[in-house]
């Protein structure tokens, strides 16, 4: 009983696929903080190395 419950509303179903009428908006929320830390350390790390009598 169930399984013809379950063909009919497959065999009785109908799906619709359209495109939407706005464009779909995807928003990122990107953060860039710790590649600017990294570059900052980098560059730190470098200047103390090239002036260790300074430091």
């Amino acid at each position: 009983m169930a399984s013809a419950a379950v063909l009919s509303v497959l065999g009785g179903g109908c799906v619709n696929i359209a495109a939407p009428s706005e464009p779909i908006v995807i928003e990122l929320n990107i953060n860039i903080r710790q590649e600017v830390i990294y570059r900052l350390a980098e560059d730190a790390a470098n200047t103390i190395e090239e002036n260790a009598e300074i430091f």
